[in-house]
């Protein structure tokens, strides 16, 4: 639609003066007709808009954050409001065992044998654990694991698995990601494991908040007294928690209803669901799991969390720039159209208004690099 229009403006221009000033001028005005056309070249916006984003994701690339479109650089700079995935993304996700609750004549070394398919408990078991020991191991989003183990059914996970199981077991009120442990119906007893924050955790969280991310929220299948302790560390205000991934695009959903654009970031199998669903999703690249980065737009290379406050200042720095380059463009061109219709401007500003303006456009977007 511009082309025509232009083009139709152009032969106004050329033609229509004539009528009234006599055609003695015909090639004055075709002059300025041409200098028009040439100003009105739309090259200097075609080229600098797309080449500010590609510059933007190529500055986040070389921050550690692969951003998947350009779109999404333009999403970032209207973010208001983060929900946060912990085991991960917040915490290390590096599981020790730090206690044990027996709740029969076993012993710990023996509790944790039977547990020890549990990967974040086979390091504290002395014997090695053979895959080939390990029969229909089935994990249940969510809740833990169930699988035949020399035979017997063995069941090790939280409290909702037992329950869904229908085993009768002691609740375990210590402080940390509390593992039940059954055997063949029969509740056995429970280890408590912990994960550590992240060193640069808080950092991040205090960098979302100076970047314009006015709500931050942790969702987590982790019981209340974990998640509270882990929030209360890093300074989020806003936890939900003991909920499935089904729960946890409800939680979502209920936050974007609210009229926020949302970020979620999250590193596990169990978060793909909630990434899907924000307005951008971001994983952890280091040690996410593989559905969780294919699902994500946002893929954060060396699994640091404050990290992502890069990608939002980039995306910040690209959208000032394009406009910039837009306003520029758009300014130069203006004033040059309006001299050539008088006659002013020659076809040298012309092409100055074209190519010159391009190439500055250019340079200037590749100004995202500089910092």
């Amino acid at each position: 639609m511009y082309t025509p229009i232009v083009v139709v403006l152009a032969l106004i221009l050329a033609f229509v003066p004539p009528i009234f000033v006599g055609f003695q001028n015909l090639g004055e005005w075709v002059k300025r007709a041409l200098v028009f056309l040439v100003t009105s070249c739309p090259c200097a916006i075609v080229l600098s808009v797309p080449l500010g984003y590609f510059a933007g994701i190529g500055k986040a690339g070389k921050e550690g954050v692969l951003i998947k479109g350009s779109n999404y650089l333009d999403v970032l700079t209207k973010a208001n409001t983060m929900v946060l995935d912990k085991t991960g993304t917040i915490t290390k996700g590096n599981f020790e065992v730090s206690k044990i609750v027996l709740a029969e004549e076993i012993g710990e070394e023996e509790l944790l044998e039977i547990a020890a398919i549990a990967k974040s408990i086979i390091s504290k078991v002395n014997k090695k654990i053979s895959q080939e020991e390990i029969e229909e191991y089935k994990e249940i989003a969510g809740m833990g694991i169930k699988a035949k183990y020399h035979g017997d059914e063995i069941v090790a996970g939280n409290a909702k698995l037992l329950e869904k199981e229908e085993i009768k077991y002691y609740p375990c009120n210590e402080i940390g990601a509390i593992v039940y442990v059954a055997k063949n119906k029969k509740y056995l007893g429970a280890i408590v494991i912990s994960d550590t924050v992240k060193p640069d955790s808080k950092e991040a969280i205090e960098g979302f908040k100076k970047n314009g991310i006015n709500k931050i929220c942790m969702l987590t299948g982790d019981n209340k007294e974990i998640a509270e302790n882990i929030a209360k560390q890093v300074g989020i205000e806003e936890v939900h928690y003991n909920l499935l991934p089904g729960e946890k695009v409800k939680e979502l959903q209920k936050i974007k209803n609210e009229q926020n654009v949302v970020i979620a970031i999250g590193d596990g199998i169990n978060d793909s669901p909630v990434l899907a669903e924000a307005d951008i999703g971001a994983s952890m690249g280091l040690n996410g799991q593989d559905l969780a980065i294919e699902t994500s737009d946002i893929v954060i290379m060396d699994g640091k969390l404050s990290s992502f406050n890069k990608a939002i200042n980039v995306s910040k720095r690209t959208k000032k720039i394009i406009i910039q380059n837009i306003y520029f463009a758009l300014g130069i061109k203006a004033i040059v159209l309006v001299l050539g219709a008088f006659g002013i401007s020659t076809m040298w500003e012309a092409v100055f208004a074209d190519v010159g303006v391009t190439f500055i456009t250019v340079l200037n977007s590749l100004r995202v690099f500089k910092k």
